[in-house]
């Protein structure tokens, strides 16, 4: 497998990937492949070329980072949950309530968040705005969930805020019930980071629902739901109108809310909620949407109708017409932030707006990290967004042999998501990912079968050897045929492969 990396002569990363998974598989499992990267990023002065930060090249600092990140791990991981928001609003009052010190963008739903959350923050850098981006999970470093100016922060800026917070996160430990969770503190980090900075506008994503969500101590004045679909059913309910309900705790009185095309019985509790506390409501096909779209080279080129009229031609290096609808929501959010079609008629600095979108990106999203053949990372962890990837697929690439690697979370609905694929994959590698939420590679190996046929499956438990039988399948078709490999069902899966593929 020494040809697994890109096709110039680079040190093959398995070596030093199979220590870190070892050191690693005990720890949470958002934590599990922090160790990534090869450049350390800027954290000011706009957007960066490169969206996955670097471990540091600094011994004493890789250090103290590590001592932060054994911390986080003792903690609760997100999966494990209280719902309440007790325990952030303590940490927030004994910090002197830094969220409330900016505006803020609040985006809920189940899939497309932290795409539509990168939009907006584009178009604010864009306007010369200073922004705080908060987005969970991480592809690959845990640094990655807090931005500032569309740069995750350095190493040093997130060792020195976890510090300076840490005696008030346990002084609220120890009068809490229970202590402050893993993605609570990282919360409370994200909000000090911004206060700090200061930022000029905060774009924070939830973790999971809305009402109950940690990040939910903010009132944001403009709150973003992206579609709603099944997904966290134990948690959030089993119709897509039960986890509106709790989706909607995010819509705050007084603020607009912007909605992506949702199921009727979404919608129907969504707009119920923005009537009760008097907000403003901007519907993706009645006040914005996309207008036209075709395939572009890297992308799309799109129409988007905002609240304050057209914009024509805008180029978006993203695959797929859900990004598409992404960029519609992400646009029509930022216009209520500055008031266009409240305050103001006139729409957004056309070229502004097509320079922000020209420079989004998304990581592990429909990304591309190879070629001959071309393997192409995409996160879909759920029937919904399966299904909206494998559309994409088909539109973007002109696979004539298409071979799935899947690696599951065993707590998501994996045969509506085989099922899913199972149109665009000729044959699918089935294996797992290095945390303890993986589904085990034979469990899932007896699902796929079902869904495939036993013919069409094949199973190799460790991630390596799967992207290595992918990748061979897929150069069956020749040298200069249109095999491919796309590697999906988790987030986590998608960031180890991505360190195997040398993106780290």
């Amino acid at each position: 497998m020494s040809d697994l990396p890109h096709e110039n002569d680079q040190p093959d990363p398995l070596d030093a990937f199979e220590e870190l998974i070892a050191e690693e598989t005990d720890r949470d499992p958002d934590l599990a492949v922090i160790e990534a990267g090869s450049r350390t990023l800027r954290t000011q002065g706009g957007p960066s070329q490169a969206d996955v930060p670097a471990r540091p090249e600094d011994p004493e600092v890789d250090r103290a980072l590590r001592e932060v990140e054994t911390e986080l791990a003792g903690r609760w991981g997100e999966t494990k949950l209280e719902p309440s928001v007790s325990r952030i609003a303590a940490l927030m009052d004994v910090l002197g309530e830094p969220q409330r010190s900016y505006p803020s963008i609040h985006i809920t739903g189940t899939n497309g968040k932290t795409s539509t959350a990168r939009m907006i923050e584009a178009l604010l850098g864009a306007f010369e705005l200073r922004t705080g981006r908060y987005t969970s999970p991480h592809v690959q470093s845990v640094t990655e969930r807090i931005s500032l100016d569309g740069a995750p922060i350095s190493a040093e800026r997130f060792i020195e805020t976890y510090q300076d917070i840490k005696p008030y996160i346990e002084m609220v430990d120890g009068l809490q019930e229970f202590r402050l969770s893993f993605f609570e503190v990282l919360t409370g980090m994200a909000y000090a980071a911004f206060a700090d900075a200061p930022v000029d506008v905060a774009v924070v994503e939830v973790g999971m629902g809305g009402s109950w969500d940690a990040t939910n101590v903010i009132d944001g004045d403009v709150a973003v739901v992206t579609p709603i679909a099944l997904d966290h059913t134990d948690r959030l309910g089993s119709t897509p109108g039960e986890i509106a309900g709790e989706k909607g705790g995010i819509i705050k009185q007084d603020a607009t809310v912007i909605l992506a095309q949702q199921p009727v019985d979404a919608a129907q509790v969504l707009l119920k909620k923005a009537v009760e506390v008097d907000a403003t409501v901007a519907r993706e096909g009645l006040e914005f949407g996309v207008v036209a779209r075709q395939v572009a080279v890297g992308g799309q080129l799109i129409t988007l109708r905002g609240l304050g009229g057209e914009y024509p031609e805008v180029y978006l290096p993203l695959h797929g017409a859900h990004q598409a609808h992404n960029a519609a929501v992400a646009l029509a959010a930022v216009e209520a932030f500055f008031g266009v079609g409240a305050l103001r008629a006139e729409p957004l600095d056309i070229d502004t707006v097509r320079k922000a979108f020209a420079a989004v990106s998304s990581p592990g999203r429909l990304e591309v990290v190879r070629r001959s053949p071309t393997i192409v990372l995409d996160a879909a962890h759920n029937p919904a967004g399966a299904e909206v990837t494998a559309e994409a697929v088909r539109e973007a690439f002109d696979f004539t042999r298409l071979i799935g690697v899947v690696g599951a979370s065993a707590d998501k609905n994996v045969r509506g998501l085989l099922e899913a694929f199972e149109p665009i994959f000729a044959e699918v590698v089935v294996t797992q990912n290095s945390t303890h939420r993986a589904m085990d590679a034979d469990e899932l190996a007896a699902i796929a079968v079902e869904v495939f046929g036993e013919e069409r499956v094949q199973v190799e438990p460790r991630l390596p050897e799967a992207l290595e039988a992918a990748i061979t399948l897929a150069e069956e078709e020749g040298e200069f045929a249109g095999g491919g490999v796309l590697v999906t069902g988790s987030v986590i899966t998608v960031g180890e492969a991505r360190l195997l593929l040398g993106k780290g």
